[in-house]
């Protein structure tokens, strides 16, 4: 948390835990948070930091406030399999999510009653989404896993108001084996996607034109590649199953 000294982790224990540094430069447990009955695969923290949206093996999506301390306000059931991905949209008030059941969820916020309700449903044939991130408020970003070689955009049509895939990235190295615990993020500042694809990490540049370049690929010996690039875009820090070393870059103009 950008605005605390604090983090979130979530596990195969099924638990969310808030974490604290105290005056001897110590993390604490501050807080459990037990609302999932099976283990928790994604985190999202909004930029006011005070909702967290998780999503796991038992098919649902948590909703957590902060009030005096954190509480589950809102469960979503409308995933059938697990969820492996969420991100909030630049303005915050849509959620999207992906999962096993070949299912993107369209959440949004009522501006009324402050609740979260599903407004569109993508079903898409055959292929599960691994991760995915907004690019702004009518665009995100999606992957795909398992033998697809490119990345979806989908985009919001002003027309109908529905969200749906207008163009496809292509990644150049096929995909293969994945774990979902490296979140695809957006950084606004570079124009930047951070892309885990198998045992690569793409750095993807955003052009004036709207179309998308691989600026880098990194090419890691396995796919358990873990990972995080700081809000700013100046540092990538991962940690891969072969090296097992933590690794961190540093971005450079070129």
């Amino acid at each position: 948390m950008m605005k605390s000294d604090h983090f979130i982790s979530g596990s195969y224990d099924k638990l969310i835990i808030i974490w604290k540094r105290n005056q001897n430069n110590q993390w604490i447990c501050q807080q459990k948070l037990n609302g999932h009955t099976n283990a928790i695969f994604c985190l999202v923290l909004n930029n006011n930091e005070d909702l967290i949206a998780s999503g796991g093996q038992d098919n649902t999506i948590n909703l957590w406030q902060k009030q005096n301390e954190w509480f589950c306000s809102q469960t979503i059931k409308d995933h059938t399999k697990r969820v492996l991905g969420l991100s909030f949209n630049e303005e915050q008030n849509r959620l999207i999510s992906c999962g096993q059941d070949y299912c993107i969820l369209i959440i949004e916020q009522s501006e009324q009653n402050k609740q979260w309700n599903v407004i569109q449903k993508i079903k898409v044939k055959n292929y599960q989404g691994v991760r995915l991130c907004f690019i702004d408020n009518n665009t995100f970003t999606l992957l795909y896993p398992w033998g697809r070689d490119y990345m979806h955009v989908f985009e919001l049509n002003t027309s109908n108001k529905q969200y749906s895939n207008t163009k496809d990235i292509p990644l150049k190295i096929k995909s293969g084996f994945e774990n979902t615990q490296f979140p695809q993020q957006y950084i606004k500042s570079k124009c930047i996607i951070v892309n885990k694809n198998a045992s690569n990490v793409n750095l993807i540049r955003k052009q004036q034109n709207g179309e998308f370049t691989i600026e880098q690929s990194i090419q890691f010996e396995k796919y358990q590649i873990f990972g995080y690039m700081t809000d700013d875009g100046q540092y990538l820090i991962t940690w891969d199953a072969q090296s097992k070393e933590y690794q961190i870059r540093k971005y450079q103009e070129q």
